[in-house]
C-alpha cells in the first residue's frame, strides 16, 4: 500500500504526535512499523483486524459503557498499532515513577500515623480531613511492611514539548492491566515478525509479578499464604480482568459472600469447609468492603473484614484509606509531598491544577469554564467531569453552580493538547489522542513492567480515553 493511500487522512496539529515529526517525517523508531504497514495489502490489513477483533470476542474482553442506549456491555475497542515508547524515554518514566509512588506511600503512613507533614503546615489539614476517602478507622494502625497501596496505576500524558506529566494517580482500585496483557497477546500474534524484529520488552511476567507482591505482604507467621482476589461480582465494569488475573496467579477469585469471619481471622468457604483467607487482593471500593464498619447497607464485602485487618491476621490490599492520596485536590500538593519526604525535584512533573477552596484561583475558573478542564475530586472513569472548549453554556452553568455550592469537590486544570498516535481505521491511518496508564507494584521493592495501557480516545477530537467513557487501547512497546 503506498504512503500517501496510510496519510491520505492525517493532518499534524499542535499536539505531539508519536509517530511523525512537526515537519511531516517518521520517528526513526516507528520507521520499521510503517514500511511494514505499507507492505501489505488493504485487504491483509483488513484481514489481520478482523482476526484481532475475533480474538476479543472469542475472549469475551469486554467492559462496561454507562449511560449508553444501545447497550452497556462491549467488547473493548482496540487498535491494531501499537504505541512505541524508546528505552531512554521509558528510563525517565521509571523513575519518576518510583519517586512519586515512594513519596505518596511515605505521605499515606504519615498521615495515619505521626501526622508530621500537617504539623509542619506542608499540606492543610483541611484538606486532608475533608477528603472523602480519608479514613478515620485507619489512624493508629500498623500496616503490613509498611505498604499502602501495592498496585498503583498512573496516568501519563506527552504534552507538545515532548514532555511526560502526571495527570492522576489511581491508588484505590486500578484497573486495565488485564487489557495490557491481553493486547500483547494478540499483537504478537498478529504482527510476528515485526514483533520480534523490534526487540520488545516483555510484560508477560506481570501475573508472577503481582502474586510475588501480594506473597511478600502476608501476615508474619503464615509462610505459605492463601491469597484470594475480593471482586464484587459479575455486573462490575472490570469483572472480565478479576477473572482473568486470579486465573494468571492460580488463586480463588471470591465475593463478599463467600468470606466470613471468626475470632478476628477471614475464611474462605470451601467445599472442604471453611479456609483461611491471609492475604485478600481487593477491587471493592473502602465504602463497600465491610458493612460493620463502612457502609451498612453494603452486601459485597464481608462483615468483621476490617477487625481482622486491624488484629493483623489478615492483609488487606491496597490499604483501605489509600484513596486519601488519589484525591484530585491532594495532587496538587504531591510535588512538595516527594520534596518533604525525598528532599528531591520530581522528576515527572504535575499539571498545573487550580484548587477551587483558594479563591483566586476559584475566580480564575469560574471566569474561564470554557477553557478549562474542571473534575470532581472523587471520581474515576471520566465521570464528573467537565472539557470547557468542547462543553455547552448549560454545562458550564452547572457546573458554576456546583463550584459554587461545594468548592472543596471540585479543581480545575488547562486543556492540555497531549499526544496522539497513529490509528487504523479502514486501510489507512488517523492520529487519535493517547494516554498511558503504567502499572506500578510496591511490597518489598518497586516493579514496573515495561509499558502499560495505552488508552485511546477512539473518537476523532475527543479528549477522552476512558474505558468506561467508550475509549480503547492500543499495545504499548517498549524498546530494549
Amino acid at each position: 500500500m503506498e504512503l500517501e493511500q496510510l496519510f491520505r487522512d492525517y493532518p499534524l496539529d499542535s499536539a505531539f504526535d508519536e509517530m511523525r515529526t512537526p515537519n511531516g517525517g517518521i520517528r526513526p523508531h516507528y520507521q520499521a512499523l510503517l514500511e511494514t504497514l505499507a507492505s501489505l495489502p488493504h485487504e491483509e490489513l483488513l484481514r489481520r483486524k478482523q482476526s484481532a477483533d475475533l480474538a476479543f470476542l472469542t475472549q469475551g474482553i469486554t467492559f462496561t459503557v454507562y449511560g449508553r442506549e444501545e447497550g452497556t456491555e462491549r467488547i473493548f475497542p482496540y487498535d491494531l498499532l501499537p504505541r512505541l515508547i524508546a528505552a531512554k524515554e521509558w528510563e525517565r518514566i521509571e523513575r519518576g515513577l518510583t519517586q512519586r509512588i515512594t513519596a505518596l506511600n511515605a505521605f499515606l503512613k504519615d498521615v495515619y500515623g505521626e501526622g508530621k507533614i500537617l504539623k509542619d503546615k506542608v499540606v492543610p489539614r483541611a484538606i486532608v480531613y475533608s477528603c472523602k476517602h480519608y479514613r478515620r478507622q485507619m489512624c493508629g494502625l500498623e500496616v503490613p511492611r509498611n505498604v499502602y497501596m501495592a498496585v498503583v496505576g498512573s496516568d501519563l500524558l506527552r504534552l507538545n514539548t515532548g514532555e511526560y506529566v502526571v495527570l492522576e494517580d489511581n491508588l484505590r482500585v486500578p484497573s486495565g492491566v488485564s487489557y495490557m496483557l491481553t493486547n500483547r497477546r494478540v499483537m504478537k500474534r498478529t504482527f510476528p515478525q515485526l514483533f520480534n524484529s523490534y526487540g520488545v520488552r516483555p510484560i508477560e511476567h506481570y501475573p508472577q509479578l503481582l502474586l510475588n507482591t501480594l506473597r511478600s505482604l502476608a501476615p508474619e507467621g503464615r509462610p505459605e499464604p492463601n491469597i484470594v482476589l475480593l471482586t464484587p461480582g459479575v455486573f462490575n465494569s472490570a469483572y472480565f480482568e478479576h477473572t482473568y488475573l486470579a486465573r494468571q496467579m492460580g488463586i480463588d477469585l471470591v465475593e463478599g459472600r463467600d468470606l466470613v469471619t471468626h475470632a478476628n481471622i477471614v475464611y474462605m468457604r470451601t467445599t472442604d469447609g471453611l479456609k483461611r483467607v491471609d492475604v485478600i487482593y481487593r477491587r471493592v471500593d473502602d465504602d463497600f468492603s465491610d458493612p460493620l464498619i463502612f457502609r451498612a447497607d453494603s452486601t459485597l464485602g464481608c462483615a468483621g473484614l476490617f477487625n481482622a485487618y486491624r488484629a493483623g491476621n489478615v492483609t488487606v490490599t491496597n490499604a483501605f484509606g489509600t484513596g486519601l492520596a488519589d484525591d484530585k485536590a491532594m495532587y496538587a500538593y504531591v510535588p512538595r509531598i516527594i520534596k518533604y519526604y525525598l528532599d528531591e525535584e520530581p522528576i515527572l512533573n504535575n499539571v498545573q491544577t487550580y484548587l477551587m477552596t483558594e479563591e483566586n484561583e476559584r475566580n480564575y475558573a469560574l471566569e474561564n469554564l470554557d477553557k478549562l478542564v474542571v473534575k470532581a475530586v472523587g471520581e474515576s472513569g471520566g465521570y464528573g467531569m467537565l472539557i470547557g472548549p468542547q462543553s455547552t453554556k448549560k454545562q458550564q452553568e452547572e457546573f458554576r453552580r456546583a463550584i459554587l455550592d461545594n468548592p472543596r469537590n471540585y479543581i480545575a486544570q488547562p486543556t492540555l493538547d497531549f499526544s496522539r498516535a497513529p490509528c487504523l481505521f479502514g486501510g489507512h491511518l488517523e492520529p487519535r489522542h493517547v494516554d498511558l496508564r503504567p502499572y506500578i507494584l510496591f511490597g518489598d521493592k518497586v516493579s514496573i513492567v515495561p509499558g502499560g495501557l495505552t488508552r485511546v480516545a477512539m473518537e476523532k477530537g475527543s479528549l477522552v480515553v476512558n474505558s468506561s467513557q467508550g475509549g480503547g487501547s492500543k499495545d504499548t512497546w517498549v524498546l530494549e
